[in-house]
């Protein structure tokens, strides 16, 4: 557990505190609440023990009391302080940042300093309140929306620029993602959308996932950051060429089941997949290739045909 924000100590009666404090003045309630913190948390028991072995001092015998004071310390800096966020602390990248700054690793002083590292690095959320098994998976979920947005622009800077208009692929293909999302979404109906994209690059498979209310005027709720990470994913396939694909489930608004459908992305473009390609894809065990059963209450429908998606020169 580390975190940020300095402690000021109010002065008392006699010694230096005392006179130190009359001189510099005590510091008002109203002015703590000014003051924002950070907190990193370890969210797993694996990474809890890997820094204990190389935290000696750190002072919690297990992952559940820790998580039980960390929770109560981000209560406290609430309290405290106008804003406070939370991290997560990983406790292999920060061995390789104490080894890299030259800073010993059992020590307050550097675990506050790699929580500062990452809170700026902006993979953080605020507490509000909510418990640790809110809390935890709200942070993975932060943490996996920036790993995909840094991994997914190293590939489109790698790409180069488009053959078509020659602007950077970092442009050109997210556009013509941002174009490929809209037109599935105007294919659609009221009710809730969860889309899936997938990319499978040479590097590391790459997901991301965006849940789509539309309301009965057609008026959309989307969180822009999961958008953003979507349409990075679709960007890489259109951009590179890579294997991926781009499935939707769709519950309406009224009576009636799931539908699900999907769109295979390769060699730039998205292939509408048949009722049966879908089927397959759901009801096949993706480990063993046996079949599994169909979900209850779901359709498997074909997906409709979309627009070769906009290059900027067009």
């Amino acid at each position: 557990m580390a975190h940020t924000g300095k402690r000021v100590r109010a002065g008392g009666r006699g010694g230096r505190g005392g006179r130190a404090g009359r001189r510099q003045g005590t510091v008002p309630a109203a002015h703590w609440r000014e003051a924002a913190g950070t907190v990193a948390v370890v969210a797993d028991e694996a990474g809890f023990a890997l820094l204990r072995r190389r935290c000696p001092t750190l002072g919690f015998a297990d992952h559940a009391g820790y998580l039980r004071a960390t929770e109560a310390l981000l209560r406290s800096l609430a309290g405290r302080h106008g804003h406070t966020s939370v991290a997560l602390f990983d406790p292999a990248a920060f061995a390789d940042y104490c080894e890299r700054e030259g800073l010993a690793p059992d020590s307050p002083a550097s675990r506050a300093r790699y929580t500062a590292e990452v809170a700026a690095r902006g993979a953080t959320v605020p507490y509000a309140g909510q418990p640790m098994d809110r809390l935890l998976p709200e942070l993975r979920a932060e943490r996996h929306l920036r790993d995909t947005w840094e991994l997914g622009g190293d590939l489109l800077a790698a790409a180069g620029g488009c053959a078509d208009c020659g602007a950077p692929q970092a442009r050109c293909a997210f556009r013509r993602a941002a174009g490929l999302l809209a037109e599935v979404l105007e294919r659609v109906g009221p009710g809730s959308h969860h889309l899936v994209a997938t990319s499978l690059p040479d590097t590391a498979p790459l997901a991301a996932a965006l849940t789509v209310e539309i309301g009965a005027g057609s008026e959309l709720r989307v969180a822009e950051p999961a958008a953003l990470a979507l349409c990075t994913v679709l960007a890489v396939c259109l951009a590179t060429g890579d294997p991926g694909g781009l499935v939707l489930r769709s519950t309406p608004t009224g009576p009636g089941p799931q539908e699900v459908r999907g769109w295979s992305l390769r060699d730039r473009r998205a292939r509408p997949l048949t009722a049966s390609e879908v089927f397959a894809a759901y009801c096949t065990d993706g480990a063993t290739g046996e079949p599994v059963p169909p979900e209850p209450g779901v359709s498997y429908l074909a997906a409709p045909e979309l627009p070769p998606a906009e290059c900027l020169r067009w």
